[in-house]
């Protein structure tokens, strides 16, 4: 079983705009926590973080999903000894020793060398313990900046800081607090003194409205510490979060219950193989999965859940949740929670109904509320999975379904929400060119419609079933014959009549054709039958796979980092550093070649990802990235959520062993797990020989277990249409 301490949440920190091995940050919290923490080491943009970087600006409280996003309701926590020479976080930070300092998911240590105070902090889901050891006699003090004015309130009878954090949300039209309450050990501390600057000098008040405040510590101790409550409901609700999570326990106490809440979460997949370095590689990807969404409601006075509806401006009863691309997620992430966790993705999809309910919309990308960014509503794929799978009961399955059906023929009032283009898919079939993205667009349309008619099915709705069961081959309204690629068309019907297929942009989203063409992803025999048979499918695959990694800017105007990353590795034209291309590996078992997908995704897995600060090819995006990893190294993938079952591939350790919830295990076993064996021999299930080319959704959550045998040369053979992967061409 691992151990949280063997996770270093610097893996994939490395980050410019204009390339990226993760975009992620170090985040120190709970699992899916409603705040994270950071270290700040920089300023004037969304890469706060650089691990080669030894500088401390201190350390921030975030919401942040993603640079493209940005951050809200943050908050920087600086320590300091002696007066503040500045409120100019360029002139306060401080240098550290990246060797000595602790980056873990449960804990964050970090030593100021020009302050000369170590910083512990322990976070809750909703608060945090900080304990500060200082070296010097200097004065104590704690800075606190945002982004907006801040109002405070000290409370010094009882030593405690108040503190209302304002963020604009729903494109300014509302405003979203955050309530943070300061709790100092009043045996620590002789006193409290709340100072701003005031006409270029300090002055102390007992309530202040700025973004830049200093909070003055007297006492003679060197250790100090103070609690931490946050809320988006009120000041009451943060003390009751604070009383509840954080002032019952010592900070021993809560280092010890973060570790265990997040080994309990880690283990749900443990592997074991002889090269070590591979099993401590895994375990920072099984962490970056339980990171987003994040917990965005909180527990009321009767132990309730209740969250702040930013659409009303009240506060609601129930669960919610936020910071999710869906876009992004749907592919990895909620098919694994399928699998190791489906009572998470169950209280997940609470959340989204009372999204749904609250803002007439399903949504698309939160944070805090709807942004509108990617093409389609994939969240249709994340509910449809669910229902074919058992995770939703049928109440909430028919509000989905008929929510679903509404944003598929409704057009939204503001553009944020919902499909684009949805008058031309009712009218054409397809998104015209002139919306951009709009083969993207179309595709995903189309898939969607799938999903909604495969729930349709499963809840007996047969009159949905059918009519999505022609939207979901929409897409081949966009296949041009004489070039093999689904293009762009006008609302005449009409190719362009240039055509480059290494054109990013345009009618595709962040990519050309080669990876943005292939995303039908429920029925890829229908493309096959499209493109003339088996063969030309697999000429296709292997042209793109085998063409030089080149591009044109496009639409972009600019090399954008997408291109940047594809460009600089030698995988052709398979950008693994950007979700279209997550499927793209795979799609060769559904024409009879797995070993060509053997292949290629062993190829990835060893020298597309790496161990250190550069850690992955491209955006890591809330997990889905971590995802694709995690599913291509247990061997299978889910090529097409909304069906149940998942395309087999090659796994990659001696040993796998998954945790269900039903306190069975799903176990996967591999001979000649070896470097130089690169395809599949033959597999075996529960002891029995096992020829097909997927495995099914009950075949792992029953538990059982399968063994894998790997050969240096590939074991071809031909494959019945029963032994394919599902595509709706297939389903008559």
């Amino acid at each position: 079983m691992m151990k949280v301490e063997t996770v270093d949440t610097r893996h994939g920190t490395l980050n410019k705009s204009g390339y990226s091995n993760g975009n992620t940050l170090p985040y120190t919290g709970t699992p899916f926590g409603m705040n994270y923490f950071i270290v700040q080491s920089q300023t004037g943009s969304s890469w706060h973080f650089d691990p080669t970087y030894p500088i401390t600006q201190g350390f921030r409280l975030t919401h942040q999903p993603s640079p493209w996003m940005g951050d809200y309701s943050w908050l920087l926590f600086t320590p300091i000894s002696g007066r503040p020479v500045s409120n100019d976080l360029n002139r306060l930070q401080s240098s550290y020793k990246e060797s000595e300092a602790v980056f873990n998911p449960h804990q964050l240590i970090v030593e100021s060398l020009r302050y000369r105070v170590k910083t512990t902090i322990v976070p809750t889901k909703r608060g945090a313990k900080f304990k500060l050891d200082y070296e010097t006699d200097k004065e104590k003090g704690l800075l606190l900046t945002a982004n907006e004015s801040v109002t405070y309130e000290v409370d010094k009878k009882n030593n405690r800081l108040y503190g209302c954090v304002p963020q604009p949300v729903n494109d300014g039209k509302n405003t979203l607090n955050m309530y943070v309450v300061l709790d100092f050990d009043e045996s620590d501390l002789d006193g409290i003194e709340l100072k701003h600057i005031h006409d270029k000098n300090w002055k102390e008040s007992s309530d202040v409205k700025d973004s830049f405040v200093w909070l003055s510590l007297a006492t003679e101790q060197k250790n100090l510490t103070f609690s931490l409550g946050t809320s988006f409901i009120s000041r009451e609700q943060a003390v009751l979060n604070l009383e509840r999570e954080v002032s019952p326990y010592s900070l021993e106490e809560l280092t010890d219950q973060s570790a265990h809440e997040w080994e309990s979460h880690l283990n749900r997949v443990t592997v074991k193989d002889k090269n070590r370095q591979k099993v401590d590689s895994f375990n920072q990807y099984m962490y970056r999965l339980f990171l987003f969404p994040q917990t965005y409601y909180e527990r009321d006075e009767y132990n309730q859940t209740i969250h702040f509806d930013s659409y009303s401006e009240t506060v609601k009863e129930g669960k919610l949740f936020t910071n999710n691309g869906f876009w992004d997620t749907y592919r990895t992430v909620y098919p694994l929670f399928s699998i190791i966790y489906p009572e998470m993705y169950k209280d997940i999809l609470e959340g989204i109904k009372h999204f749904y309910l609250e803002s007439g919309h399903l949504p698309k990308w939160l944070s805090p509320d709807e942004r509108g960014l990617m093409p389609g509503t994939l969240i249709n794929a994340v509910i449809s999975d669910a229902i074919v799978k058992d995770i939703l009961p049928k109440e909430e399955a028919e509000l989905f379904l008929d929510a679903m059906v509404k944003e598929s023929t409704e057009a939204p009032k503001e553009r944020k929400f919902g499909r684009a283009g949805v008058k031309e898919m009712l009218e054409l079939g397809y998104v015209s060119n002139k919306e951009i993205e709009n083969v993207n667009q179309t595709q995903d349309n189309a898939y969607s419609d799938f999903c909604i008619m495969q729930a349709a099915k499963k809840l007996g709705r047969h009159d949905i079933e059918e009519r999505y069961r022609k939207e979901a081959e929409n897409y081949r309204h966009l296949f041009d014959k004489n070039t093999g690629f689904l293009r762009g068309k006008d609302s005449e019907g009409q190719f362009a009549d240039s055509f480059t297929p290494e054109d990013w942009g345009f009618d595709y989203t962040e990519g050309s054709a080669w990876q943005n063409a292939l995303a039908f992803y429920h029925d890829n025999q229908g493309y096959i039958d499209l493109l003339g048979g088996k063969e030309k499918f697999i000429d296709h695959l292997t042209t793109l796979a085998n063409e030089k990694p080149v591009f044109e800017i496009g639409n972009y105007g600019m090399e954008i980092h997408e291109m940047s990353e594809m460009s600089t590795v030698d995988f052709g034209q398979i950008a693994i550093s950007n979700q279209p291309s997550f499927h793209i590996p795979y799609l060769y078992a559904y024409a009879g070649k797995p070993e060509y997908t053997q292949h290629v995704v062993k190829q990835l897995s060893t020298h597309a990802f790496k161990d250190g600060f550069d850690g992955f090819p491209g955006d890591e995006d809330n997990g889905s990235m971590s995802g694709w990893f995690i599913f291509s190294h247990l061997g299978f993938y889910p090529v097409t959520p909304g069906v149940p079952e998942y395309v087999l591939g090659i796994p990659q350790f001696d040993e796998m062993t998954i945790r269900l919830d039903n306190d069975q295990s799903f176990t996967i076993r591999v001979e000649g797990n070896v470097p130089q064996n690169s395809f599949v021999h033959s597999i075996q299930l529960n002891g029995q020989m096992y020829e097909n080319l997927f495995i099914s959704q009950d075949d792992i959550v029953k538990g059982g277990e399968m063994t894998v045998r790997l050969s240096l040369l590939p074991n071809a053979k031909e494959y019945t249409v029963d032994q394919l992967p599902y595509s709706l061409s297939n389903d008559k």
